[in-house]
């Protein structure tokens, strides 16, 4: 397809029902003018390559399960409509190239794909780990040049990062395996570059969501196995839309806020003799609640204790879901954000406890929701985001009240994207 091919179709409205399947009706026109945006750019930096694919990767919202993923326990998630875009042209170069409208062009040679120290936490790095991931499964990954164009905010909470993963897994999928891999494999591989070439260790459930779409609960019982199940809701049809509200806050450099977290869980699990606190029965910890008080911080107590609620929590969640029960989802929810606040203390960091802006947005939100719906933390906490299940007759109103505090562009409206990495047109 050449570029005026792809100009066409989108003129012509011939993409717009799947424009609207991932983005909401209400957001097909400007998505033409981000598609065309991207497309030129793309004209602009690659003027030889006319014939071209556009592809696409979402972000991701936790729902329930904060936390609790590292601890082998369940979780609740969807894709959203925030997404990175691709135009993508193949060649046989040797050579992946990645530019972005956040970022000039990075250069990643395929007949290198050895952990390179060097390009640990950048772009290429993850470039180069989802390369070899494929061929390690002896695909034959060609090269190709890429524009992209983000929606997903880096440090937000809703995984940029996953979703680049996912589009360049799918991207190389798509072409050079013919589709076979998969969407859990691809989330697989795009863990596997996070965690050995970027160098972050992290867990599934970012790429998993990114990649499969919907909403997903998930049980990390076996982390190498782990069980993913579409749970099908429309929280439009029951008169809401999810809100994601950035605080002006980033979580991006609160690492060790985070590995505290999981270390401190551990030491749990493992003065009660396991690796995990999936291993132990929730009636065994507060059995021996007395005997662990003397090896245990009250923090680390309070954390495991907010792990055994949550991770079952997430559970009944999806099965709320699955009923159509949305009061009982929301009052879940809730307790899901006051088990985050209290036990499992991610709300703010506490090196700087004068700044609490995640406390603030939920306190905010609370006020303007007034009983209805419902509102927590989003994400791995600490700073960033704030999530909230707004009525669709208080929208507008909500919108423009926490816009009016936290900053013009703060909230944002969702769609849950039924898809995860996709190519829109070849």
């Amino acid at each position: 397809m050449t570029i005026y091919d792809f100009i066409t179709k989108l003129n012509s409205g011939e993409l717009d029902g799947k424009l609207a399947e991932l983005y909401g009706a209400e957001n097909v026109l400007r998505q033409h003018i981000r598609y065309l945006s991207a497309a030129e750019n793309f004209s602009k930096l690659y003027p030889e390559c006319d014939d071209i694919q556009v592809f696409s990767a979402s972000g991701r919202t936790e729902i329930g399960g904060n936390h609790t993923d590292h601890q082998h326990g369940c979780v609740l998630a969807a894709a959203v409509s925030l997404d990175i875009v691709a135009i993508v042209a193949f060649h046989d170069e040797g050579v992946i190239r990645y530019s972005s409208a956040e970022r000039p062009e990075c250069t990643v040679r395929l007949d290198y794909l050895a952990v390179n120290e060097a390009e640990k936490e950048t772009t290429e790095a993850l470039i180069r780990g989802v390369a070899a991931g494929f061929a390690g499964l002896d695909v034959n990954v060609g090269g190709f040049n890429v524009f992209a164009d983000s929606s997903v905010p880096v440090g937000s909470g809703l995984s940029s990062s996953a979703a680049f993963e996912i589009l360049i897994g799918t991207i190389i999928d798509e072409h050079c395996n013919g589709g076979k891999a998969g969407a859990v494999e691809i989330a697989r591989i795009g863990q596997y570059a996070e965690n050995v070439y970027f160098g972050k260790a992290s867990g599934l459930m970012d790429q998993l969501v990114s990649s499969v779409g919907g909403f997903s609960f998930i049980d990390f019982e076996d982390p190498d196995e782990p069980t993913v199940e579409r749970v099908s809701f429309d929280f439009e049809s029951k008169g809401y839309r999810v809100c994601i509200t950035a605080t002006g806050s980033s979580h991006a450099d609160l690492s060790g806020d985070y590995s505290a977290i999981s270390g401190e869980m551990k030491h749990v699990a493992n003065e009660l003799g396991c690796e995990v606190l999936r291993e132990v029965s929730e009636e065994e910890f507060y059995e021996k609640l007395p005997e662990l008080r003397k090896v245990c911080t009250d923090r680390e107590l309070l954390r495991a204790a907010h792990f055994f609620a949550e991770s079952e929590r997430a559970a009944l969640e999806a099965q709320a879901l699955r009923n159509g029960d949305t009061e009982e989802f929301f009052e879940l929810v809730n307790a899901s954000g006051m088990s985050s606040a209290e036990l499992l203390q991610n709300i703010y960091s506490p090196a700087a406890p004068q700044s609490q802006p995640l406390n603030l947005a939920i306190a905010i939100s609370r006020r303007i929701l007034g009983g209805s719906g419902a509102v927590r933390v989003h994400g791995g906490g600490f700073a960033g985001t704030i999530q909230a299940f707004v009525p669709i007759y208080t929208l507008r109103d909500y919108i423009s009240e926490m816009e009016r505090i936290l900053g013009i562009g703060s909230c944002s409206p969702l769609n849950i994207r039924p898809v995860g990495g996709t190519r829109i047109c070849r």
